[in-house]
């Protein structure tokens, strides 16, 4: 606005000084054609009109600057104006315009004045609309600034007092998602894989906590309890034998599950995603292919990759190869194990931001009952007393999906078979 107002104002000043300088010009020429001493002279212009308040001033003077005869010009103003050469200046209201002029060795000073209609008017009233202007402009700013920051920050707010209510004993709860891109969306969307991260975390520290007192507890049980009872008088050779095998035996159960249970707790602590890269889901199915038949001969896999997208980008994700291919295993071992003809069936497809992996048996199923306790490390289904395991391969691979900000739902209807269906988001959804 004071650009504005600076630039309109000096247009005004020039522009009304030229106006001025010609009629200048005009009266010099009437002048030089006639004498200004005649008292029949007048000043008149055929091809312009007057100015408001025009007035037409002529002055002789000699070397002394020593007025010799004046012509319409206040005295007042006579140590204001250049007795050397061409002037422009404004006193109160009125523009000036002066310039020294030469007839017959005598020097005149002929000078135009007049008020500038446009300068003590519109100039006026455009400072009164600007500043106006400037006033509702605030105004509008203001209240424009506070409904902003009003909506602005209800989200914020919103996400705040969601976030106070999540502590250790409800790490479950997860801010609320929209399907729209923006900046507060992504926040919640990163807040959440967070939660997700920390309650991998606090529950893999839970778990190992109440599994290793209970399901190492065991083992060392058995080895105490065999040391002592083959102490406790004196045995044959062969008795000794028998109770070091019982010894042994329960060693090797005891560091089987406390390398399992220490996987799990290692998948939950340490991996944080820092030397995640992007990998190729079809690529680490078919590693976990050769994984799973190089442990057992008999296990089939049959794959499906007729759903194959073909931009290859839309199988890629940030992750782990090896985390990702021992949570594929794990699964793809389980289907094999729990089915009569030791076959599971993999599907593989993609949507347009995530790539899916269906993993399916016709094997023993899950009870209902059971469905709920799956995820618990060393949980074994009621019907699973025939087959070996831990109850360590389901709680590990939920973990490492869960790093990739992936779900994982199962199915299972008992003696029919289980589906195992996960899902990643794929590098072009982040």
């Amino acid at each position: 606005m004071i650009f504005i107002f600076y630039s309109i104002s000096n247009f005004a000043f020039t522009d009304f000084y030229k106006r001025l300088d010609l009629r200048r010009k005009l009266a010099a020429e009437q002048m030089l054609n006639e004498d200004p001493r005649d008292g029949n002279f007048k000043w008149t212009y055929e091809h312009v009109e007057n100015l408001d308040n025009q007035h037409n001033f002529i002055v002789e003077f000699d070397q002394e600057n020593n007025i010799l005869y004046n012509n319409g010009l206040d005295l007042k103003l006579w140590d204001n104006l250049n007795k050397k050469s061409n002037a422009n200046f404004k006193i109160a209201s009125k523009f000036y315009s002066t310039d020294v002029y030469k007839k017959d060795g005598r020097m005149y000073i002929i000078g135009v004045s007049a008020e500038n209609y446009f300068y003590t008017h519109h100039i006026a009233y455009l400072r009164n609309l600007l500043f106006i202007s400037l006033v509702l402009g605030v105004l509008f700013v203001t209240v424009v600034s506070l409904l902003v920051k009003r909506s602005f920050l209800r989200p914020i707010n919103g996400i705040i007092n969601e976030v106070e209510k999540i502590g250790s004993e409800n790490l479950f709860l997860r801010l609320r998602e929209t399907e729209d891109k923006s900046v507060l969306n992504k926040l919640a969307m990163t807040f959440n894989r967070m939660l997700a991260r920390i309650e991998t975390s606090f529950e893999t520290q839970k778990n190992f906590i109440s599994n290793a007192s209970h399901e190492l507890n065991t083992p060392l049980t058995s080895i105490i309890g065999t040391a002592d009872l083959a102490l406790s008088k004196e045995r044959s050779i062969e008795e000794y034998q028998q109770s070091l095998t019982k010894i042994i035996t329960s060693a090797d159960n005891l560091e089987k599950k406390t390398n399992a249970l220490l996987l799990l707790a290692r998948t939950g602590y340490e991996n944080n995603g820092s030397n995640f890269k992007p990998v190729r889901i079809d690529q680490i199915i078919m590693d976990a292919d050769l994984t799973v038949k190089a442990i057992n001969e008999r296990f089939h896999i049959k794959t499906d990759f007729t759903m194959l997208p073909e931009d290859s980008m839309k199988l890629k994700v940030i992750g782990s190869s090896a985390l990702l291919q021992l949570a594929f295993s794990n699964i793809i071992s389980n289907a094999c194990k729990y089915s009569a003809n030791h076959t599971a069936y993999v599907a593989l497809g993609a949507l347009e931001d995530s790539v899916i992996v269906l993993i399916k048996d016709e094997g023993i199923g899950i009870p209902e009952q059971d469905i709920p306790y799956i995820f618990d490390p060393y949980f074994r289904a009621s019907n699973t007393g025939n087959f070996s395991g831990y109850g360590i391969g389901l709680p590990l691979a939920r973990n490492i999906i869960r790093m990739h900000n992936g779900k994982l739902n199962v199915s299972s209807v008992l003696a029919e078979g289980t589906t195992v269906r996960i899902e990643f988001p794929t590098i072009s959804s982040f």
